[in-house]
């Protein structure tokens, strides 16, 4: 429709867990409307004159992508906020009572901004999003696809049920199918193999600690914790220093494929495993006394 009236697209914001192509769908966006798109990071934004010159260098309908939003400053924020409504740049040149405000007219763009952290964007921020998108897992049959024709552009033509293997350990996320691919193809180059078969899919994975479920290491380990800690609910601080492992990938990383497909439970108190959890280890059940002093 915004192709059609010829005008920039409402300000986008695609938020979910990494690695389910935001940056690619904002880059497909651009291409559908004709535009030029210029990438950043919000952490590349630390003063204002950093956003004034992303603003200044832009052309009417151009795309502004800016991924980890999240982890923009209040400060930057308020100066993004006019940019965003109005389509102004107020700029403070100076300081005390010498200070002036200059303001710029940018032409019209559209913002779009990733993040995976949604709720740590500020409300004033995210009200001045016109689209909100939440990023969902990819099913099976989905990233087959996606695997299949990722396959065919490495030269190393997959067999479906290898493709399908492949899909079905990758989490639900493309980031992850086609790392996986990468490395499955290298098992098959070494193997002499003119293409990637079910049983070199299945050996290759095994070898790189995927196992059936999509589950490596670090998933087996944090399930492993909850389920020591007697159905008793553990902080995400507990749980990072037990794993040794930064309290941000444990939230952004591995939590969100455990709690769409029900394998750990959030609560107010804590995280806990649930009933899925104890049954893939083979421990019975929550409620069976199996953790009974």
């Amino acid at each position: 429709a915004s192709k059609r009236r010829e005008e920039a697209l409402d300000h986008i914001l695609f938020f979910g867990p990494p690695g389910l192509g935001k940056t690619t769908i904002a880059n497909i966006i651009a291409t559908e409307m004709g535009a030029n798109i210029k990438t950043t990071a919000a952490p590349m934004i630390e003063k204002a004159g950093d956003l004034a010159a992303l603003l200044t260098n832009i052309e009417e309908g151009d795309i502004l992508f800016i991924d980890e939003i999240h982890r923009m400053s209040p400060a930057i924020e308020e100066i993004l906020y006019p940019a965003m409504e109005d389509f102004r740049l107020d700029i403070i040149i100076g300081s005390g009572p010498a200070a002036q405000t200059v303001k710029i007219d940018l032409p019209r763009f559209t913002l779009i901004g990733a993040t995976t952290r949604a709720g740590m964007l500020s409300n004033p921020l995210r009200e001045r999003f016109g689209m909100h998108f939440r990023m969902q897992f990819y099913t099976a049959e989905e990233l087959s696809q996606i695997v299949t024709q990722a396959a065919h552009k490495l030269e190393k033509p997959a067999q479906e049920s290898a493709s399908v293997e492949i899909a079905r350990r990758s989490r639900g996320t493309p980031r992850i199918a086609l790392r996986l691919l990468k490395r499955v193809r290298d098992f098959s180059e070494v193997a002499n193999e003119d293409e990637v078969s079910l049983s070199r899919a299945k050996y290759a994975l095994d070898e790189l600690g995927v196992n059936n479920l999509g589950f490596d290491e670090q998933d087996i380990q944090l399930l492993e914790l909850l389920v020591s800690a007697k159905n008793k609910p553990m902080g995400l601080s507990t749980i990072g220093a037990a794993l040794s492992e930064d309290e941000g990938t444990i939230e952004d990383v591995l939590e969100p494929y455990l709690i769409a497909n029900g394998y750990i439970e959030r609560t107010a108190r804590g995280r806990i495993a649930t009933q899925k959890s104890y049954e893939h280890f083979k421990l019975g059940g929550l409620k069976d006394g199996l953790f009974d002093d």
